[in-house]
């Protein structure tokens, strides 16, 4: 009986450990001092070294980017009850944790010219919700939003600012590091970002007193005392030792991964900007992006599901643009300003693989798939 030899999976974005063991030198040096519990050089290094790489004074290293996200939003003082604006074009980690702080999310549609926070559907945001607390930014994709009209609006409405720049790390906004124009800024390593940890994040602000009490509220707000005291509520964020060493690595390695990131985007679309009806997101003459994902939309013939069960048949990963948070079941109740162009962008788009250990080889593989289905 025969049988189909299966090929080789090739996967949306995965893991990418430096070919010189950078992550390994410092895991090392975590074993051999016995420094394998929370905290330690490796952590103290990353948070110096993440801050330095992306402009800011100050960083604190967390479990996770949605943990960040969660101090942030308590360093600025969103409560019960207090309303923050929100994309709706994102991942549910972005919302998450408003709600966590018993906060009421509205969400904001998105614009063609970004595909991010839409600054005509934020200022009607502001017109109904004046007393709006914070304002949560996405750079979806690692493309920027447009900054300087946001933090125009936010600055002029005198609110606070939030970005989650966990797609963006690497992200230029008329060369200033997205995750630095607002009041904080946050950064995800999990283990499809850019860089990862394995799994992890980063919180990084100017204001270095605020980062310092997140790192108090993230190590379970132990007070100062020879015993166990603890004055408010805290939380178990903290970054362990080992897995910031393999961020220290990895940070060594960013440049290449964005790199890698933009050949593999210019590639896609030389290869396939061509066919009807495809449109490649977009990229802004002030923008400099990362290209985390190289996605798309499709207006014409063939249709995104379509081309993710082509790709799925030979064992290739791809998925969906994010469905929007005011069309999820658990967020549907929520108010949405805004049209439709969230709306449209996840009916129509799709992100192909763009994991950066992919060779020329693999790029064709796709793009031949792809091309098969206009000549069908």
């Amino acid at each position: 009986m025969e049988t189909t030899k299966v090929r080789e999976r090739i996967f949306l974005s995965s893991p990418h450990m430096s070919s010189e063991g950078y992550e390994m030198q410092y895991i090392k040096e975590a074993f051999d001092t016995n420094w394998i519990a929370p905290l330690g050089e490796n952590v103290d290094g990353f948070e110096r070294e993440l801050a330095m790489k992306v402009d800011s004074k100050s960083a604190a290293a967390l479990s996770s980017g949605t943990a960040a996200i969660h101090m942030a939003l308590k360093a600025v003082g969103v409560g019960e009850g207090d309303i923050v604006f929100c994309p709706t074009l994102t991942f549910s980690a972005t919302a998450n944790p408003i709600i966590y702080q018993n906060a009421i999310p509205v969400f904001i549609d998105s614009d063609y010219e970004t595909w991010n926070m839409c600054p005509k559907a934020l200022e009607e945001a502001f017109e109904k919700y004046p007393e709006v607390k914070a304002v949560l930014v996405v750079h979806l994709y690692g493309l920027s939003a447009d900054m300087d009209k946001v933090m125009e609006i936010c600055n002029r409405h005198n609110v606070a600012v939030i970005e989650d720049a966990a797609e963006s790390l690497g992200t230029y906004y008329k060369g200033k590091h997205t995750g630095t124009f607002g009041d904080y800024g946050i950064f995800s390593f999990n283990g499809n970002k850019i860089i990862t940890t394995s799994g992890g994040g980063a919180l990084v602000s100017h204001n270095e007193e605020r980062i310092a009490k997140v790192r108090f509220w993230a190590t379970q707000s132990r007070d100062q005392a020879r015993h166990y005291q603890h004055s408010e509520l805290g939380f178990n964020y903290r970054m362990s030792n080992v897995t910031a060493g393999i961020g220290r690595g990895q940070l060594k390695v960013l440049d290449q991964r964005v790199e890698k990131k933009k050949y593999i985007f210019d590639f896609y679309k030389r290869e396939l900007g061509e066919l009807e009806g495809i449109e490649f997101m977009p990229c802004n003459e002030w923008d400099e992006p990362n290209y985390w994902l190289s996605s798309m939309t499709l207006n014409g013939k063939v249709s995104p599901i379509e081309i993710m069960e082509a790709l799925e048949k030979e064992n290739i990963e791809s998925r969906p643009i994010w469905k929007p948070m005011h069309m999820q079941p658990f967020f549907e109740s929520y108010d949405f300003v805004g049209t439709e162009v969230s709306e449209m962008l996840f009916k129509n788009g799709v992100c192909l693989p763009s994991d950066t250990k992919m060779s020329n080889t693999d790029l064709e593989r796709v793009c031949k798939i792809i091309k098969g289905l206009w000549v069908e």
